[in-house]
């Protein structure tokens, strides 16, 4: 599977979506710049630019992530262990009734709902099995209405509202690409990918899901890598006094 490297604006948000708290120095990111091969003036200018953008805050040489992008933090976390509850064969359905929204109000919404999971079966109508324990934003009654159903033919349904088996090939195709032996960049530009291939995840039943549905899989790769991800900021990351003793700067992640 082609994988398309990540830029070096991508390199540092990669990282620092990847830390908990998310934040890290410029010194620690021009370190990690030199195990994913970013030349330090490139760190140093994607690093202003995202300070100019909105997208980093910057506070005594400390970068942590923009309130937009902890959102998004969240959100991937919570991609790689949905709340899943037993489900009793409802869905919950959100139908839009306002009228007359502006472009921008139109957008945040639907990415309000595709983070909710729930997958849009005509304008305005968007539905999902009520398998998830997670509570859905108290919108205004003149924004939308929240009722249940009960589906009469259901797999027609889950059919008509995602592509599973596409999204099980992409899921294949990154799982063997991880398993190749990449340069850390590469590998981190993989990562990426899986990560958001995840995200789009929909969070169905066990007994809607394909017998070849990959989702744990990609869950668990995931970590793995994440794993391997700490390993290389372990060094950077320490007290440099610390950092200086051990005489490890460099960790290629291979």
């Amino acid at each position: 599977m082609e994988v398309r490297p990540l830029s070096a604006r991508s390199i540092v948000l990669s990282l620092l979506l990847a830390v908990h708290p998310p934040e890290l120095t410029a010194a620690q990111l021009v370190a990690l710049g030199e195990v994913f091969d970013v030349p330090e003036s490139t760190v140093r200018a994607a690093l202003t630019r995202l300070v100019a953008a909105g997208d980093l805050e910057r506070t005594d040489g400390v970068h942590r992530i923009g309130e937009r992008l902890r959102a998004r933090q969240r959100f991937q976390d919570a991609a790689l262990d949905p709340p899943y509850r037993s489900w009793d064969g409802t869905w919950e359905t959100v139908v839009v009734v306002a009228t007359g929204r502006a472009a921008g109000d139109r957008v945040a919404f639907r990415l309000e709902m595709e983070q909710l999971r729930l997958a849009e079966l005509r304008e305005g109508v968007w539905t999902r099995p009520a398998n998830l324990d997670r509570p859905l934003p108290d919108w205004s009654a003149d924004l939308a209405v929240v009722a249940t159903s009960n589906p009469s033919d259901v797999r027609a349904l889950v059919g008509r509202l995602w592509d599973l088996d596409s999204w099980t090939r992409t899921g294949d195709a990154l799982l063997a690409a991880l398993a190749e032996d990449l340069s850390p960049a590469d590998r981190l530009a993989v990562a990426a990918a899986l990560v958001r291939h995840l995200r789009t995840d929909p969070a169905l039943p066990p007994s809607l899901r394909p017998k070849t549905w990959n989702g744990p899989a990609l869950a668990t790769a995931y970590a793995a890598y994440q794993a391997e991800l700490a390993a290389v900021l372990a060094p950077v990351s320490e007290p440099p006094a610390t950092r200086q003793g051990s005489g490890t700067r460099r960790n290629r992640g291979r």
